[in-house]
């Protein structure tokens, strides 16, 4: 049935709608495009233009920083939400504009809607005045997300200074050198509010420390952990009744794999109700999976009995070229408890066989997105093997090409392949051709073999008012940005 356009004067266009249609732009360069459109477009564009601030805008002679523009018009800062600040940008400028960090304090002040701070700093000295200078702002205002990146270590000062701040939700550090900063002497404070936290250095940090605590930490949704040893992270998931989504490492400390149990702990970790995880991400070395073989039993600990798993992610990174390999029992178990929740299985590095990819459709109903590689003689066996999941709409795959037999078949995917994946098919297994044929329904709309990467979409046709289905090819976004 054709679709009517029916067309209107923007002067009948409600105003109100315009900020939800602004806030699915994404580049600052479409949002300062719209403030200079008409006045209304100007009022709804003006508060996604200053939300996000970031100090590290540098042309070939000049730092345009933020501060500038705040003091010059107060009445921008209350839209400004989130704010980075880079101290090498403080110290690198301070000779041509002396009062760079005093300005930029000034402008600070001034956004009292400010909700999340970043500060990244490269530098291998100390930078404890400057950012405790930040920190002394920071405490007058409603901050509730605080990210710090360095180089070099905080400092005891710093972090005296950085434990006084309460009612934060999420916190991330992330330092390179000095002693590892796991929240000792400020969980307690913020059991009552901190719900997503990343360490970035965990190493050589005790277990019954780190597990101490976290255990302080109730509230906790979200979980990043960095160079925590691999027997402890079951107990950390236990002792945390609410958490949703974990990203760890697998990593083996000494002989023993055995659960750590948390001395502070008011309830048995083997006892305390816990909610099923959500997202688990695990990152870890083909060595350290199949040396011992204890990976596997790992992460079935860590998704538990409780149905719930929806995103998987395992980033295995290889060692002298070895593949790995996930088995097939691992997926059976996978399914008995999460078949009917998982919606996405992301093993980029990860050797799938054609056998897999089917037990992954059939046995995870709700499948709608795969990342691996495969084995596989020819396009004809990836197709068949991915009909078996009716939900997919996203399927990435590094494909080793193994032609084998006498019959060797097409090895080349091409524009037409995904189209015909994507393009709902005829279910060619129906026994009586006098009946009407069925439409098996295909829901692929993303597919990426290699580094192409095929999109599909149903598009307006405006000649006859209809729409048609079209599938563009090109390069998948290199990720290192090279």
């Amino acid at each position: 049935m054709p679709v009517r356009i029916f067309r209107a004067p923007f002067q009948d266009l409600p105003l109100d709608i315009l900020p939800p249609i602004l806030a699915q732009l994404t580049d600052r360069r479409d949002w300062h495009a719209c403030t200079v459109v008409s006045r209304s477009f100007n009022r709804a564009a003006t508060p996604f233009l200053y939300r996000t601030l970031d100090s590290r805008i540098i042309s070939k002679t000049l730092v345009h920083h933020p501060s500038c523009t705040l003091i010059r018009r107060p009445d921008l800062a209350q839209y400004v939400r989130h704010v980075t600040e880079t101290g090498t940008i403080h110290r690198g400028v301070l000779p041509q504009y002396p009062n760079i960090t005093a300005d930029t304090l000034k402008a600070l002040s001034l956004c009292t809607n400010l909700r999340s701070m970043t500060w990244v700093d490269d530098s291998s000295t100390t930078f404890a005045f400057l950012f405790i200078s930040f920190l002394t702002v920071l405490r007058t205002l409603p901050l509730r997300e605080l990210t710090i990146r360095t180089h070099s270590d905080l400092g005891e000062q710093v972090w005296a200074e950085l434990i006084t701040l309460t009612g934060l939700r999420k916190i991330s550090i992330w330092c390179m050198e000095g002693p590892p900063r796991v929240l000792q002497g400020w969980s307690e404070p913020l059991g009552n509010t901190l719900t997503h936290l990343e360490l970035g250095r965990c190493a050589g940090v005790p277990p019954t420390i780190l597990i101490s605590v976290l255990s302080q930490l109730p509230l906790l949704k979200d979980l990043r952990l960095k160079g925590a040893p691999a027997s402890s992270i079951p107990t950390i998931v236990t002792v945390l009744p609410n958490l949703r989504s974990l990203d760890t490492e697998y990593l083996l400390s000494g002989t023993s794999h055995r659960r750590l149990n948390s001395p502070d702990s008011p309830t048995s970790p083997t006892t305390r109700p816990r909610r099923a995880l959500q997202n688990l991400t695990v990152r870890t070395s083909s060595m350290d999976a199949f040396g011992p073989q204890k990976l596997w039993p790992w992460i079935q600990e860590l998704v538990g009995t409780l149905p719930g798993l929806e995103t998987f992610r395992l980033h295995a990174f290889t060692i002298n070229g070895s593949e790995t390999s996930i088995p097939r029992m691992f997926l059976l178990d996978l399914a008995k408890v999460h078949g009917g929740t998982l919606t996405a299985f992301i093993v980029p590095n990860v050797m799938l066989t054609l056998k897999d990819v089917e037990c992954l459709g059939s046995l995870f109903s709700l499948l709608g997105e795969l990342v691996c590689m495969v084995a596989s003689a020819d396009v004809a066996s990836i197709a068949e093997a991915v009909s078996y999941a009716r939900n997919l709409h996203t399927l990435k795959l590094q494909v080793q090409w193994i032609p084998s037999g006498a019959s060797v078949g097409r090895t080349k995917f091409t524009l037409q392949d995904a189209i015909n994946m994507m393009l709902p098919q005829r279910n060619l297994d129906v026994a009586d051709e006098d009946k009407e044929t069925p439409i098996k329904e295909s829901r692929l709309r993303v597919i990426g073999i290699g580094s192409i990467l095929y999109i599909g979409k149903w598009i307006l046709d405006e000649k006859d008012g209809g729409t048609r289905f079209v599938v563009t090819a090109g390069v998948a976004q290199d990720k290192w940005q090279t």
